[in-house]
């Protein structure tokens, strides 16, 4: 019993010494986080097991007067410390089975968890993961494992026991084992796992120093990477220990300063074989053929001229016999040219890129003199993926991103998987647990099969042939086995709401009966009440879900709940682990890598009055545990709808901020390409003429927008710092044309403030103001210089500014520990942004529903660039609404977000001097667009106005008014062609969005003008909803979805305008027919123009008569009887006159 509690008292200690109190109250934010390891009860009652006073478990076992009894031993020559190193990966071990929670005036808690979910967790990475419990009793603890999740037992007899126990049995049961009573032949535990094979690879590093912090030391060690030769040539490892004072492991190298046998500048020296080699680009610019780009330029000044002397002769040639129709035609010409040319300017200078992924395999991951093992050195990507409503985002949707995002062609090591459940929802947290588990055989699979897509619900609905370049013998057999597994998990997804519910059912009624015996027993006699305990959500190990119920309770709804955190599967060794062939395992493994990368679970806090900020605010607080976690360099966001399509997408995003001048990129942005759309892409879904021709022009400036996935960002941009070498780089009209010299120009006072980055060692980050901007967080402002350093290109060309030498980034990471997860407990609460610079300057921006592009704006006025990366094979794939009022919707909020920008000061006409002229007017069009819909709205009435007064536009159809007519039309028709020469769209896709340009003008368009309106005059907020990425009802018509009708009130205004058109045509025609001089030149004036609007309203049209082939008779009725009503109604108001001559006499001028 006294071995048990000092057992116990020296677990205690060891954990609680990992942090200290988090309890605080008020307003005042916490000093540090502690962290306290417990588990529930059957009842929800929590036990610490990181106290000394243990009780309720251990109550069946021992009496009651030994359960406070605790014997402390001291440190003697028998009672040591456990070795750092060992100790450390016990407690990753702790780590990765505890489920984080805490938050604001809470204590931070780890609750170690049986089990995740209802199924066998198998791999040895993922929380809850298969393995033996302690045999001694009164110790529930796992027993130590390798990296392959095979027990590490000390004695042959194979007696179950965990490192705690085994070393209070040899220090106080004479080593001797407690099953079989023999000897310990190894007595150290360290020995032990040296013998079981698993130590010598992961655990060689030396313990840390006392006194330093992770990321001090990280960034030593990467900073002690300087490069020394001898005299022969070789590596001399002795010269790089005594004269640089550098060190191996952990310890106290730093950055050289002195000169010495580098030439005396302190510079990096290069290795002769890296200095020998002729330098590679990673990437390559390829500029249009001038043959496509000349004309095109040429057009486009050329439609300039003849827009201006249109203009120019309609505000001459009034309309005398309708002035007001002349006058609304010429205010909405004007608008239309000065939209055009906001539109248009920006694309004068379209660039193509190309990436070399040889050149960065021969770069980073091939064996060199700096990195003799041939270890990857490549930085690190944290990748983000959002949800909040399991509802209208489905599980199956996000958990096959995620199993897609693991499988990625990048080394595992360095990458990292963050989602963030903004809702709280348990069964996005069982979902996601799920896909954790199946990717144990998902991903080797790929791997050993050079899979595309890595989707598993995709790849199996590819229409191809699946068996095409496939060499493999066993290929066939072990994909058949994979289709099975993923229908039996497909199956256990679509069943997790109801396996939720039918548990906590049956935990509820437990509950109550036992509430219901316990108030019998104290009732005695007495009337007994029925006994009321509020429904909770249980999770797979019997206790509550400290996220959001299925029946809100306090503390436990959408808005008001504990921060969560768990590490769904751990960080992956440093070395490769080979899977095996065993009996029992679906596929044969044998030289195939079996570890998976790091994946989180992330659950903000929430909680009542406090302004949580929707997704940017979600995104945010995945910077900060991330940042606090990993510390990647670079960030990827993802839609949870959103899947890696290429394998190798992330390494053609780290060409560009790898390749030289690649430390000034801020993001990547991918081309957003979308499944599950109609073939005849009937509401522009695709959106390819934006995708395709704006983003590639703006490509040839400053870089293109950022539009909210499938972007990969550098994490000090997000930051909010300037780029390097800021000050040299004065920005022109364009990269390609127009260029401007370098001047001193004035900053922006926006930017005047901006935080400022060293562009050398000599010049470092002031951290003494970090506090301020990122928050009390000492590890989130520790971990940004090490951000910066990796995020380096490498120093291997002299025009390589900002560099780091090679080898640096191949260093093992740091084992997690329970108070690094409680410090990103910490950094999620909703106080933590309290009087910080978060959401205002630093990550995603606050205040628009379309924060992805105001983001991106701040970061292009501060002088950051952006690359557009469009990969041969699509880099993301997701799905888009089909549906008519869906699309809608999602058109509406993208405007309104455009109206905001607008409206604020991130509007571009308040621009810095750093962002380039035609880059300001790209964003300025962002802004301006929505308020086309007022002018197109008129327009298109115009035409029926016309038609039912007799009047035109133009006073005559004169030859004059045609020609320039012609002129415009012709050179728009020409300038799309040479768009589409250079772009690759399609004409249909280019039609597609011009139709689709009027339904969102006089729909969407409108009402987010509106509302933008009133949200600046009156202060009303504005609210929308999350898009549906669920389908249709109808299983059998992948197109289910696209013949729904959900009625909207966006849809009034272009069901008017067709009414009104085609109601004017049929007055038009009547009435010139019988007219004693009947107008002709007029009436096709107006006929035209009406059919030019209708024929853009014709998918509109199409959407509302809902599925094909089913359109309803009545409404065929209804449109005839309708025609005839209106017709003899204007013969009744205005009869025609005692002429027998039916339409006159024709004339044309």
């Amino acid at each position: 019993m006294a071995s048990n509690s000092a057992l116990r008292a020296s677990r205690s200690a060891r954990m609680s010494s990992t942090g200290v109190e988090l309890q605080h109250g008020g307003n005042k934010p916490p000093a540090a986080p502690t962290v306290t390891f417990c588990r529930r009860t059957p009842s929800g009652r929590l036990v610490n097991y990181s106290r000394d006073d243990l009780d309720s478990e251990l109550s069946g076992e021992f009496s009651r007067e030994f359960l406070n009894y605790h014997v402390t031993i001291p440190p003697t020559p028998d009672n040591q410390p456990m070795d750092p190193s060992i100790s450390a990966k016990v407690e990753e071990q702790y780590v990765s089975n505890s489920l984080f929670t805490g938050g604001f005036n809470s204590v931070t808690r780890a609750h170690l968890m049986d089990k995740v979910i209802e199924s066998e967790a198998m791999h040895p990475q993922m929380a809850g993961a298969k393995g033996s419990s302690c045999a001694i009793p009164g110790c529930d603890s796992k027993v130590l494992s390798d990296e392959r999740g095979i027990d590490i037992l000390p004695c042959e007899c194979d007696f179950k026991i965990c490192a705690d126990c085994f070393n209070d049995s040899v220090k106080a049961g004479g080593a001797v084992c407690p099953g079989c009573k023999e000897p310990y032949k190894a007595t150290e535990l360290e020995e032990v796992m040296n013998n079981a094979g698993a130590a010598a690879r992961r655990l060689s590093l030396p313990p840390p120093p006392p006194g330093v912090s992770r990321m001090e030391r990280r960034l030593s060690l990467m900073k002690s990477t300087k490069m020394t030769r001898s005299q022969t040539g070789d590596w001399d490892h002795n010269r790089w220990l005594f004269e640089t004072k550098g060190t191996y492991g952990y310890g106290n190298a730093i950055w050289p300063k002195e000169s010495g046998g580098d030439g005396g500048n302190g510079e990096v020296g290069q290795p002769s074989e890296l200095t020998s080699k002729p330098w590679r680009p990673l990437t390559r610019k390829l500029k249009i053929p001038a043959a496509v780009l000349s004309p095109y330029r040429l057009l486009i000044v050329f439609r300039m001229a003849a827009l201006g002397l249109f203009l120019a002769w309609r505000v001459k040639h009034k309309n005398e016999d309708a002035v007001w129709l002349w006058g609304m035609s010429v205010v909405c010409e004007l608008w239309f040219a000065f939209s055009w040319l906001l539109d248009q300017l920006p694309k004068l200078c379209p660039v193509n890129r190309a990436t070399d992924l040889a050149v960065l395999r021969d770069k980073f991951e091939t064996p060199t003199p700096s990195n003799p093992t041939g270890k990857s050195d490549l930085p690190g990507i944290d990748v983000f993926v959002s949800t909040a409503d399991p509802e209208k985002e489905p599980p199956l949707v996000t958990a096959n991103t995620i199993l897609s995002i693991l499988a990625a062609d990048y080394p595992l090591e360095k990458l990292s998987c963050y989602v963030s459940d903004d809702g709280g929802a348990l069964l996005t947290f069982e979902a996601m647990a799920e896909a954790a588990s199946f990717a144990n055989t998902w991903v080797p699979f790929c791997r050993k099969h050079d899979i595309e897509p890595r989707n598993p619900e995709s790849y199996f609905n590819l229409k191809k042939d699946p068996y095409k370049n496939k060499v493999r013998s066993d290929f066939v057999k072990d994909r058949r086995r994979l289709k099975r597994e993923y229908d039996e998990f497909k199956v256990r997804i679509n069943g997790l709401p109801d396996s939720i519910r039918r548990r906590s059912d049956a935990y509820h009624a437990r509950e109550e009966i036992k509430a219901m015996k316990r108030q019998r027993e104290t009732a005695g006699d007495d009337v007994v009440e029925p006994v009321k305990i509020p429904k909770a959500t249980w999770m797979a190990d019997g206790t509550h879900w400290p996220g959001t119920w299925i029946n809100p309770s306090s503390e436990h709804t959408r808005g008001d709940h504990a921060g969560i955190i768990q590490v769904m599967l751990k960080p992956p060794s440093d070395e490769t682990l080979f899977g095996d062939k065993e009996e029992g395992k679906p596929l044969d493994l044998t030289d195939v890598d079996i570890r998976l990368p790091m994946l989180v679970y992330v659950s903000r806090e929430k909680r009542p009055g406090y302004d949580h900020n929707k997704k940017a605010g979600a995104m945010n607080a995945l910077v900060r545990a991330s940042a606090i976690m990993s510390n990647g360099p670079f960030i990827l966001n993802l839609d949870c709808d959103h899947y890696i399509y290429n394998s190798e997408a992330l390494r053609e995003g780290m060409c560009f901020m790898m390749d030289r001048g690649g430390d000034r990129i801020c993001y990547v942005q991918f081309p957003q390409r979308f499944e599950g759309i109609d073939p005849s892409d009937r509401y522009a879904n695709h959106n390819t003429v934006f995708f395709d021709v704006n983003m590639r022009a703006l490509d040839g400036l400053q870089g293109p927008v950022y539009v909210g996935t499938g972007c990969l960002f550098r994490r000090v941009a997000l930051y909010g710092f300037d780029p390097p070498r800021a000050k040299e780089h004065q920005p022109g009209c364009c990269s390609c044309c127009f260029p401007r010299r370098k001047s001193p120009a004035a900053v922006a006072s926006e930017e005047t403030r901006a935080l400022r980055m060293g562009d050398s060692d000599d010049e470092e980050m002031n951290l003494s103001t970090f506090p301020k901007k990122f928050g009390n967080s000492s590890v989130l402002v520790d971990s940004i210089p090490v951000a910066e350093y990796q995020g380096r290109p490498l120093a291997d060309h002299p025009a390589v500014k900002n560099g780091r030498p090679p080898g640096a980034l191949t260093i093992p990471r740091d084992l997690l520990d329970a108070s690094t997860v409680a410090e990103a407990i910490s950094a999620i609460s909703c106080w933590y942004e309290d009087k910080t610079e978060w959401g205002q300057r630093v990550g995603w921006i606050y205040g628009s529903v379309t924060e992805d592009v105001v983001t991106g704006y701040r970061m292009h006025n501060r002088g950051w660039k952006s690359v557009y990366c469009v990969t041969k094979r699509d880099a993301f794939r997701g799905t888009a609404p089909i549906n008519l009022t869906d699309r809608l919707h999602q058109v509406l909020r993208w405007a309104t977000g455009s109206v905001e920008i607008f409206f604020s000061r991130n509007n571009a006409l308040l621009a810095s001097s750093r962002m380039k002229l035609l880059q300001r007017i790209a964003y300025l069009n962002v802004g301006i667009y929505p308020f086309t819909s007022f002018f197109l709205l008129v327009y298109c009435f115009l035409p029926a106005l016309s038609l039912f007064s007799g009047q035109f536009i133009v006073q005559t159809l004169n030859v004059t008014f045609l020609t320039y007519l012609l002129l415009i039309t012709l050179t728009l028709c020409m300038i799309a062609m040479l768009e589409i020469k250079w772009s690759g769209v399609s004409l249909e896709e280019w039609w597609r969005n011009e139709q689709f340009w009027l339904i969102g003008g006089t729909s969407a368009h409108l009402a987010a003008v509106l509302q933008g309106l009133l949200k600046v005059i009156a202060g009303i907020e504005i609210s929308f909803t999350l898009t549906s990425k669920s389908a249709g009802d109808d299983v059998d018509d992948e197109f289910a979805d696209l013949y729904i009708v959900k009625w909207t009130s966006l849809m009034i205004p272009p069901i008017t305008i067709m009414m009104v058109n085609l109601i004017a045509i049929a007055v038009g025609v009547s009435r010139t027919i019988y007219s004693v001089l009947p107008q002709w030149s007029r009436l096709l004036g107006g006929v035209f123009f009406s059919f030019w609007v209708l024929a853009h309203l014709y998918p509109f049209a199409k959407g509302l008569m809902g599925r094909r082939g089913r359109t309803p008779t009545i409404v065929f009725v209804w449109s005839g009887l309708i025609a005839i009503t209106i017709s003899l109604l204007w013969v009744a108001i205005n009869p025609p006159s005692a002429n027998s001559q039916i339409g006159g006499s024709f004339t044309f001028p």
